[in-house]
């Protein structure tokens, strides 16, 4: 799917979730524990201001663990977007995975697969190889290569012995999403020009 196609022009940044947008809770399911982390607000309204869409996919697997339910989980999502609301920003849509492979077997949908992204191009008819990945673990930038896109990592602030291994080269470091941002908004400003 590219711009090549006719239909499929629009440009997305990809979000992680936990440890990217709102501090790392370990299967969160309390809405009174999403808290943003500092900047984080601010980066995605100017990437709204832009006309980016701004799209969360995240591996939610504490739902296959029995951790907290789906609608545990929605509570969280709503809280983010009121969190999110309240300083002016906004995310066009949130996409999960509630699988774990040793429990469910293999999904597409879990990061670093490629489903749920191919999912979102078709809802809001995304040029993927133009858009932006963003986390802070190997697994939420690999799509990217997949599509021949870029990929921005975050520092990883879990333990380190549960920082994703792996080849980390081709992808962008920055310290935080604001960063982040500023990143994408240079590429954006020099190449692309938000359709109407």
């Amino acid at each position: 799917m590219s711009s090549e196609a006719g239909q499929f022009s629009r440009r997305a940044a990809f979000l992680d979730r936990d440890g990217t947008i709102i501090e790392d809770v370990p299967y969160l399911g309390d809405p009174g524990k999403v808290r943003l982390l500092p900047g984080a607000a601010c980066a995605i309204r100017r990437l709204n201001e832009q006309r980016l869409l701004v799209i969360v996919v995240t591996n939610q697997s504490g739902i296959a663990r029995g951790l907290l339910s789906r609608n545990d989980y929605r509570l969280t999502e709503r809280r983010l977007d009121e969190l999110l609301a309240a300083e002016g920003a906004r995310l066009d849509a949130h996409y999960f995975c509630p699988h774990l492979p040793e429990l469910n077997g293999p999904c597409d949908c879990r990061k670093p697969g490629v489903l749920l992204y191919r999912q979102a191009a078709e809802q809001f008819k995304l040029d993927l190889g133009s858009s932006w990945w963003v986390g802070d673990r190997l697994r939420d930038v690999l799509p990217a290569r997949a599509f021949g896109a870029r990929g921005i990592l975050l520092p990883n602030h879990a333990s380190e012995t549960d920082a994703d291994p792996g080849d980390t080269s081709g992808f962008t470091r920055v310290n935080d999403l604001a960063e982040a941002a500023n990143v994408i908004l240079s590429d954006v400003s020099l190449h692309y020009l938000p359709g109407k």
